[in-house]
């Protein structure tokens, strides 16, 4: 027999995997989960304990099969996926389809990619975590009957296309009703009262006002802070007492998932997912020169703060050497473990704290290295001793008002040598008046302060700031909804989902997630609710500690959902069929009109419909209520029927379309110059006819840019693919390589016989040899490292060639 084989999730780990263990091992890629639940259908026998049907997930087939002939090779299999529930399941799966012939299958565990870590795990391999599995299964079966059970219902009930999540409705939720928190908030004025005093000794400094009548601080009118500041006029400003102290900031614990995620936001203004695809290939495995494929960084799945008394001592070492004993402290600081957390991981830090930022920058990419410096910072600060502030309050007494003045200065900067942790903006302004920067004067008790000036000041209350995604991910944390490895995934789908749009890096709601949300947390008042998604999670984590039996906690889930669900069919508001009468009248027929649900939100339709299908935008103010649009007439006019063009509002933003929709349905992409004035962008004809009509071609403006199509679009829908004078690489096709786009705009390049063929590059391919193995074309891509390159696409040539290098024009 040959070697044993060794099973991973990715290419990226597997080759740093396969350089530890020499050629001793075989050591293969499963490209993620191999089995899931089938698409087209539930899935899961509610009648039979939930007995869940797992498939080979299609396009895996091609992997399953040369896993399969590497594992017929072998009577060893050693199964290497994260340490985590997703990676059990991929385990489990692997197990199942390769180990059936009297194989030994081990599990390998390790929270990180070193040689080291590495060598231990083969040499002490264990068995399949079953609890574990059963824990997947268990959040699969669950995501599955809400999901599938659910989105068929806002089908019905709003429109085809939206879907239900057990965590990401709940998170939704927090959305919607931040918003509503907002619209609901009337701002109220307040005042504030600084004094700036100069007492025996210099410099002059500022106290603000805490009490007022022995009670705390308030005024809320400009009449009242003009009485208190006459009240104060020649009022004696008595020092009564002066409290001087030695203040410790500590430093904070190492990195968990979620506090890099919120981290990576404020401080590198990366998105959740983001950050964890690079994280990921920090760990996986980094090209560092001659040293190849190295991990970087530990399991960045994790919400342990706990670090192997190996690293604490490689980290003691590090700062004794790099900093000196000032700031090591006498003995390793440990971090008390948050609630539910899973001991056996370790905090995410570096897997050698020698490799500093400074000497992995000319191997990582830009926004790499930003991470992996965030990591090693965090890390190295969290084993050091604390700062040291000598801190002062003094205390103020004015006749009806009390002062207090603060002020700190920095003694010992310990670990903010290093890192200082960011802050939520509704704690900065609080945290930032504590730790007043600035040395206060030498004053004693009962000494008289001159008044240089009395300073009130206006303010009005803000309402709370709607989630950034760092926000978002804390309030889930707190609430104990959802687990730190699936955060980014609920922000993508929100987003993806149409139900959240982003202003200035703050979530919004859409209409669409505001309906959804009412809807769904209306019929479903215990599903949604936070505290009850809060105890799934807990009851998952029960299962993968085998206090709980999976199919029991299914049972009594089930028990409620599916009478709930019955209800939310007969009884959940029909969104799509309400017509909302208003006092507007048709222009065109004047009747009535009314508010109507469409694919992207609410309208106005005239209610004569089908006899007229006259229909007016409508928008939402600053409160949420309806706003009825009139037409937006310009001077444009349609040259297919001559009427006036009219600027609507469609799911990417303001175009041009035909006052006379819907009999004639022509759009123009508008340009907005700077004085305002809105004008069409015009097609340019070309000297080429349409294949399909015979009408000319023209050069056309969309969404996502230009594009040749027929000048009687959208009536004739040919569109012109550009080509890359490259023919498909697919034996017996005879297409050629055509520039396409996603739904989402983005480049790719697939054969131009799809869907006949399916073959695929996401990036350009350029009609010329390669040099080295003489493959029919290469493959032109730009990266952040190299600039523009060339290289080739075959799996065992390794041509690259650069272009036009970073930092060149």
């Amino acid at each position: 027999m040959s070697k044993p084989l060794v099973i991973v999730e990715s290419p990226a780990k597997a080759k740093t995997i396969h350089k530890y263990l020499g050629g001793k091992y075989t050591v293969k890629a499963s490209v993620g989960h191999i089995k899931d639940l089938p698409k087209n259908k539930l899935g899961v026998d509610v009648e039979k304990d939930f007995e869940p049907t797992y498939r080979i997930i299609p396009g895996k087939e091609k992997v399953v099969r040369e896993l399969k002939s590497a594992a017929e090779k072998t009577n060893e299999i050693y199964l290497a996926a994260d340490p985590d529930r997703e990676g059990e399941a991929i385990c489990a799966h692997l197990a199942e389809e390769l180990g059936k012939r009297s194989k030994k299958v081990f599990r390998v565990l390790f929270n990180e990619i070193t040689a080291a870590a590495v060598r231990k795990a083969f040499e002490h391999p264990g068995k399949i975590d079953e609890h574990k599995v059963e824990a997947q299964i268990a959040r699969r079966v669950l995501d599955r009957l809400v999901g599938y059970q659910i989105s068929p219902l806002l089908w019905d009930k709003v429109r085809r296309g939206l879907s239900a999540g057990r965590v990401q409705t709940v998170a939704l939720r927090l959305i919607v009703e931040r918003e509503k928190e907002i619209r609901a908030f009337v701002s109220e004025e307040y005042w504030t009262l600084a004094a700036r005093l100069l007492g025996e000794n210099p410099p002059p400094f500022e106290a603000r006002a805490i009490k007022l009548d022995g009670q705390k601080f308030r005024i809320t009118s400009e009449a009242e802070s003009k009485q208190l500041v006459a009240d104060l006029q020649g009022v004696p400003f008595v020092v009564q007492q002066v409290v001087r102290k030695e203040k410790q900031r500590r430093p904070v614990p190492p990195f968990i998932t979620s506090k890099l995620q919120q981290e990576g936001y404020r401080k590198l203004h990366f998105t959740v997912k983001r950050t964890m695809t690079i994280a990921q290939h920090l760990y996986e495995g980094v090209e560092v020169g001659d040293e190849g494929s190295l991990g970087l960084i530990t399991y960045m799945r994790t919400d342990s703060t706990r670090i192997s008394q190996e690293a604490l001592a490689h980290v003691r070492e590090y700062i004794q050497a790099s900093y000196g004993q000032p700031y090591l402290p006498p003995k390793a600081i440990h971090y008390a473990a948050r609630k539910g957390a899973q001991e056996a991981h370790e905090a995410i830090r570096p897997t050698d704290v020698e490799r500093t930022p400074d000497s992995l920058k000319p191997y990582l990419k830009a926004d790499e290295w930003k991470l992996y410096a965030l990591i090693w910072k965090r890390f190295v600060a969290s084993q050091m001793n604390p700062a040291i502030f000598d801190a002062t309050e003094i205390g103020i007494e004015a006749g009806r008002c009390t002062f207090k003045a603060t002020g700190s200065i920095l003694k010992f900067d310990g670990f903010l040598a290093l890192y200082q942790e960011s802050r939520d903006e509704s704690l900065a302004a609080e945290e930032d008046e504590e730790e007043k920067e600035g040395q206060l004067p030498e004053v004693r008790g009962g000494e008289i302060l001159s008044v240089e000036a009395l300073l009130p000041e206006q303010h009005f209350t803000q309402p709370p700031p709607r989630f950034t995604e760092a926000m978002l991910v804390k309030e889930l944390e707190e609430r104990g909804i959802g687990r730190p490895s699936t955060y980014a995934t609920i922000v993508n789908i929100i987003q993806n989902r149409e139900y959240v749009t982003q202003k200035d890096g703050r979530f919004i709601p859409t209409e669409t997630g505001e309906v959804v949300a009412d809807l769904l947390t209306g019929s479903f008042p215990d599903i949604f609710d936070y505290k009850y998604t809060a105890r799934m999670e807990d009851h998952l984590d029960e299962i993968e500690e085998g206090k709980e039996y999976w199919v029991d906690a299914m049972k009594n889930f089930y028990a409620r959902f599916s009478k709930k669900l019955k209800q939310a069919q007969k009884e959940m508001k029909n969104v799509k069929r309400e017509e909302v009468p208003t006092e507007e009248s048709c222009e065109k027929c004047g009747s009535p009109m009314v508010i109507k649900w469409g694919r992207y939100g609410r309208f106005l339709a005239c209610s004569a419909y089908p006899e007229c299908k006259n229909t007016r935008e409508i928008t939402r103010d600053t409160n949420g209520d309806v706003q009825v649009e009139e037409a937006r007439f310009t001077e444009e006019t349609c040259e297919k029927c001559g009427r006036p063009m009219v600027i609507k509002k469609g799911r990417f933003g303001e175009f041009l379309a035909c006052s006379g929709y819907p009999e004639c349905k022509n759009t123009k992409h508008i340009h907005k110059a700077k004085n305002g004035e809105v004008k069409a962008v015009r097609d340019i004809p070309l000297d080429e006819s349409c294949p399909v009509c015979s009408k000319n071609l023209v050069i056309k403006h969309g969404r996502f840019g230009e594009f040749t199509a027929c000048s009687d679009y959208p009536e004739c829908k040919y569109i012109k693919p550009k080509t890359t004078g490259v023919a498909c690489p697919q034996k017996g096709c005879g297409g050629e390589i055509v520039e396409r786009k996603s739904r989402r705009g983005k480049a790719f390049y697939g054969c131009s016989n799809y869907p006949d063929c399916n073959f695929v590059l996401w990036y350009k391919p350029v009609p010329e040899k390669c040099p080295s193995c003489g493959a029919p074309y290469l493959i032109e891509r730009t990266n952040k490292k190299e600039g523009l390159i060339r290289y080739c696409g075959q799996e065992n040539c390794k041509f690259k060639a650069s272009l036009q290098p970073v930092g060149t024009t």
